[in-house]
């Protein structure tokens, strides 16, 4: 049996989406720009793509900006506030547990002359709004909070953490990293309150190379991409139809029946989680997101065990996938306190709506036989 629990780090593209992007590719290869009938017809692709994305945010098609993944989503977001914003600040708040896409944008806007603060966050991973508040300074220009942690899933209070930013300084752009969130979680950016989000659509059954940067209609940001001003002078260069138009049929199919579909998630995480903990020395740090399980199985190593489930047909991981192939601990796992030994054997298992209970009981039976004779090499 083959059992892919690693779908934070990549979802597979629905079958229909992959037709939809080939179609486009071999017949409606049109460029956007082109004023006859197959530019019309490759605009109207990424008119429907921007209208899916924000009804799903609750928002104006106009405020959606189409970039080339998450990555690009979150550097365009604080290189774009802190070229726009830096005659006013040069002070940007954020956390210790973010993506590499928004630590290392923050490591290099440092070396650009911006001073980043780096909130530390509590042992369930979250950062309270009273944390920012006392951390806003007259030259603070930019807050960055993740919605929801690729690691261990801590759900972090986005609304209420803009809120207080909002009252302490009206003037501060409020910007989150959605990747994890997107399409798990209901978002109403309106309600949120914030003036930049982040989506990638590859974490969504969407095609890799795709995704976009909500940006509150108004906003004074500065491009970091330059050419023939496509996209409202916000991100020149020749869209990328097929990935766009993909971006907008998996956002169609994710969030139609949303709430059976993230209910069901929920019902294969919990069953994992009851599952493996019951066997002994296993311990859960999951800390609240519908499809992320961090679980530490204390006497081998995180990447002993990775291995030996992936010989059993099972895929999971050890971290973010970003930074799962370079040797160091997990920076989150630290942040969040937790004990070296549990650190050094946590892996990460995250699901999608194509998971079944035969995978997860799969994997329960498979994890119980192995841990005993790993645990005897190891402690042997």
């Amino acid at each position: 049996m083959e059992v892919y629990f690693d779908n934070s780090a990549t979802t597979r593209v629905y079958p229909e989406t992959a037709e939809l992007m080939c179609k486009i590719m071999t017949e409606d290869y049109g460029n956007p720009s082109s004023l006859h009938k197959y530019g019309v017809t490759a605009e109207h692709y990424i008119k429907d793509a921007a209208e899916q994305a924000a009804r799903s945010l609750h928002c104006l098609p106009e405020e959606i900006l189409f970039t080339s993944g998450g990555t690009e989503a979150n550097n365009q977001a604080l290189i774009g506030t802190a070229l726009a914003k830096n005659r006013i600040g040069k002070h940007i708040i954020s956390t210790n547990i973010e993506h590499p896409s928004i630590g290392a944008t923050l490591d290099f806007l440092e070396k650009q002359g911006f001073e980043v603060t780096r909130l530390p966050v509590n042992t369930e991973g979250i950062v309270t709004p009273k944390q920012v508040m006392e951390a806003i300074r007259p030259d603070t220009i930019l807050v960055s909070v993740m919605m929801v942690n690729n690691e261990i899933g801590s759900i972090l209070p986005i609304g209420e953490i803009t809120k207080a930013a909002k009252k302490k300084d009206p003037k501060i752009y409020m910007h989150t990293d959605a990747i994890q969130a997107y399409g798990k979680l209901p978002i109403n950016v309106s309600k949120l309150g914030v003036d930049l989000l982040s989506v990638s659509g590859h974490k969504l059954h969407g095609p890799k190379g795709s995704g976009f940067l909500y940006v509150k209609k108004g906003l004074l940001l500065r491009p970091i991409i330059y050419g023939g001003g496509q996209q409202r002078n916000m991100r020149s260069g020749t869209e990328n139809v097929p990935a766009i138009a993909g971006l907008g049929d998996a956002i169609r199919r994710c969030f139609a029946e949303f709430d059976t579909r993230t209910e069901r998630i929920i019902s294969l995480r919990d069953k994992l989680i009851r599952g493996l903990t019951a066997l002994p020395e296993v311990y859960d740090h999951s800390k609240g997101a519908p499809h992320i399980a961090s679980i530490s199985f204390m006497g081998v190593r995180a990447e002993v065990m990775l291995h030996s489930l992936e010989a059993e047909g099972i895929y999971v991981s050890a971290g973010s996938a970003c930074s799962s192939n370079k040797k160091r601990e997990s920076s989150v796992l630290s942040a969040i306190e937790l004990p070296a030994a549990e650190r050094e054997s946590t892996l990460r298992f995250s699901f999608c709506e194509e998971n079944t209970e035969e995978e997860v009981q799969y994997a329960i039976d498979t994890v119980a036989r192995l841990l005993p004779i790993l645990r005897h090499y190891t402690r042997g």
